[in-house]
């Protein structure tokens, strides 16, 4: 079965109402989507950086409890270790977290829907741009 793992930009794009990727995530059928931990850790980030944003703690909670989030394990943590040292040794790094993030979505085997260009950069992966 595809999966579709949501990048933290994607996620911010669909609470903030953008039209095509609100299509996008609600055409599809929520077993359909994932998010990794490290995103909903970025996530949680965002509204500690926002306490009085009652609304937007509200519908971020609410999209959380729908979503399946895919958490971190041994077999993550070693396509990490193997994605990064890959990474590194041909002098193309990612940001940390966006590291991490990539290797879930490859460890799992999911497209990784995000609009930050630097995910290319990662040969295995696969990328989508649902914004666009």
């Amino acid at each position: 079965m595809m999966r579709y793992m949501l990048d933290t930009n994607t996620v911010s794009s669909f609470i903030k109402e953008n039209i095509a990727v609100s299509k996008r995530i609600t055409s599809l059928p929520m077993d359909k989507l994932c998010l990794s931990v490290i995103s909903e850790a970025e996530l949680l980030y965002g509204l500690a950086k926002k306490p009085h944003s009652k609304n937007l703690h509200k519908v971020v909670q609410e999209f959380l409890k729908r979503i399946d989030v895919l958490t971190w394990d041994s077999a993550v943590a070693e396509q990490y270790g193997n994605l990064r040292a890959e990474l590194e040794a041909k002098g193309n790094v990612l940001g940390e977290l966006d590291m991490q993030i990539a290797a879930h979505a490859s460890q799992v085997g999911a497209v990784l829907v995000t609009n930050d260009q630097a995910f290319k950069r990662v040969q295995k992966l696969k990328v989508e741009d649902w914004t666009q």
